[in-house]
């Protein structure tokens, strides 16, 4: 059985993002996506445009000195460009440590994301970790 297409575009984009391959990640997506992360903390908010959203994922291997580290659980399409997928983040910031499963829902348009809408299955302790 061969995978969607929609499911194997946001495939390749953990694989960039894993790798720290930001040119990648920016050809996945439009040069106006946008990316929703709930929280009250410095990463959280609405990331307008490709650029915008790059400098999150810049700004969230700085905080952590790169030790940010995604693993894909699974991977979801509707068929009508829609795609849920699933992973566990483990990052370190300071004397912080963080693990914690979330989950991204994508838009997809003409093979292209649009936007990005993250859950969390805790919005305090993200908050605690990025604040």
């Amino acid at each position: 059985m061969s995978e969607h297409p929609d499911c194997a575009l946001v495939r390749k984009g953990y694989v960039a993002f894993s790798e720290g391959d930001l040119e990648t990640l920016g050809t996945l997506m439009t040069a106006d996506a946008v990316y929703h992360v709930p929280g009250n903390n410095l990463l959280s908010g609405h990331h307008k445009g490709r650029e915008a959203i790059l400098d999150r994922f810049r700004r969230m291997g700085e905080e952590t000195n790169g030790t940010m580290q995604v693993q894909l659980d699974a991977v979801l399409a509707d068929g009508r460009g829609h795609v849920m997928s699933f992973h566990t983040s483990r990052a370190d910031r300071g004397d912080h440590g963080l693990e914690i499963r979330q989950g991204l829902f994508f838009t997809i348009v003409g093979g292209k994301v649009t936007d990005i809408d993250a859950c969390t299955e805790d919005i305090d302790e993200e908050d605690r970790f990025w604040s």
